[in-house]
């Protein structure tokens, strides 16, 4: 069992409410966790937005149940008994399994983080956490799923991003972006139409090196929204309160 760590209540403002309204359909995740209470509320709040759960409450259940079914994530503390978490996941990839991998752990610092993707894990999140971060980020690693990361153009709407040339157009014109804000609209349209957090942009844009609290993200958003909406009759970034950020196309 991990370190003790308050788990946060899906039935909580942030967790229940946004679970409910995410509604992500066919999706199957494996949640391993020992700790019994923390794995009920993962599997009601996630049930509650649509998902299948399957749960196993140790390390050598949960790779058993890893090899032989397949799902679209998996959910895996890092301290689990029988076999710990990173044993897990590095015996799943051993094995061929490619299925995406959160990581949750107490154990929170960039050395422990580092640790854990190295051994295969896809994402990682430090508890406590938010539930409504927890499904955004589930949501981003199922859509990850199958989808060839050799998709070298992202488009939403009229807006288009090549990461070969580095070129970024909308309606037809060129549109200049420092390296950063570059950066950040590629993982925003990476992940079109889904929530992404400021740990998220924290962790894949910044790689760690800010403080939480910073404005850097705020700032460097704003720059952004202004370069690819001024002029143009339609907005495609938005700001999402208390949750994030999201560039969407709703024409």
């Amino acid at each position: 069992m991990d370190a003790p760590a308050r788990h946060a209540d899906p039935r909580e403002s942030d967790g229940a409410n946004g679970a409910a309204d995410a509604m992500v359909p066919h999706m199957k995740i494996l949640v391993i966790e020992d700790d019994l209470e923390a794995a009920a509320y993962m599997t009601k709040a996630f049930r509650e937005a649509g998902i299948v759960v399957d749960h196993a409450s140790d390390g050598e259940s949960g790779l058993f149940m890893g090899s032989e079914n397949s799902y679209d994530v998996m959910v895996i503390d890092r301290m689990l008994p029988r076999r710990d978490g990173l044993s897990v996941i590095s015996e799943l990839r051993k094995r061929g399994v490619e299925t995406p991998v959160l990581i949750l752990s107490a154990l929170g610092q960039v050395d422990d983080r580092v640790t854990g993707l190295r051994a295969g894990g896809d994402d990682y999140l430090p508890k406590p956490y938010a539930f409504s971060e927890l499904l955004a980020r589930v949501e981003v690693l199922g859509r990850r799923k199958g989808k060839p990361e050799q998709d070298m153009v992202y488009r939403v709407g009229d807006l288009e991003l090549d990461r070969l040339s580095h070129e970024v157009k909308r309606a037809g014109r060129d549109i200049l972006l420092q390296p950063r804000e570059f950066r950040l609209l590629e993982y925003l349209m990476k992940n079109a139409g889904q929530v992404v957090t400021r740990t998220m942009l924290l962790e894949h844009v910044w790689d760690y090196h800010f403080d939480p609290q910073t404005n850097v993200i705020d700032v460097h958003v704003s720059r952004l929204r202004s370069k690819i909406e001024k002029d143009f009759d339609r907005p495609l970034l938005k700001t999402i309160r208390g949750a994030g950020y999201m560039i969407k196309d709703e024409a």
